[in-house]
């Protein structure tokens, strides 16, 4: 049988699943981020963001996913509203100018999410955007019930590397990270 070159590769897109444009929603109520840093090398400022959304968009074979993740800054929670105030402001945060975080994985295997392993992916934080590497936690992740689905990741950045040097003698410039995403089907 011939087929006329056009013709197959017609055939071939229309007999390929649909892409969609995400299959999994990240639940924004069941989600959050956490910080923690150390002040003068005594003690731990830790915060938590409280609004997380964002999508987890499987490959066409089903084999593979990408986290794509939005924290809203001024969501943080902390134990102090001076602390809370001096994070948010232009020499940390910058929350009024930079509102958002937004981290996006390279496509990780559905076996990853069982056995757990390296995440990569870029970071984005007051406008500067370099690669991240966290390390995805073993769950159980049912993707045909999401709502069971919980994905943790743990990392470190510099602060530095997103532009806040401020203080460098009161706050060290590593920071860890952690986000525990609960999952949802996507709105249709």
């Amino acid at each position: 049988m011939s087929c006329w070159l056009p013709g197959c590769l017609a055939l071939l897109l229309l007999a390929m699943p649909l892409a969609h444009a995400s299959d999994y929603r990240i639940d924004p109520i069941h989600s959050h981020a956490d910080f923690g840093v150390r002040l003068f090398w005594l003690s731990q400022i830790s915060g938590r963001f409280e609004e997380i959304d964002g999508d987890v968009t499987l490959s066409a074979l089903r084999d593979t996913a990408v986290v794509d993740a939005h924290i809203t800054v001024d969501s943080i929670h902390m134990a102090s509203d001076r602390i809370r105030r001096w994070v948010l402001a232009p020499e940390f945060f910058d929350a009024s100018h930079y509102p958002s975080i937004h981290f996006v994985s390279q496509p990780i295997s559905l076996g990853m999410l069982e056995r757990g392993g390296a995440l990569d992916g870029t970071l984005t934080l007051r406008g500067i955007t370099r690669p991240a590497h966290f390390e995805l936690m073993p769950s159980h992740c049912p993707l045909s019930a999401p709502q069971q689905c919980v994905i943790a990741v743990r990392g470190t950045i510099q602060r530095s590397d997103f532009g806040m040097s401020a203080h460098r003698a009161a706050v060290a410039d590593k920071v860890e990270l952690g986000m525990s995403i609960s999952l949802d089907y996507a709105r249709r």
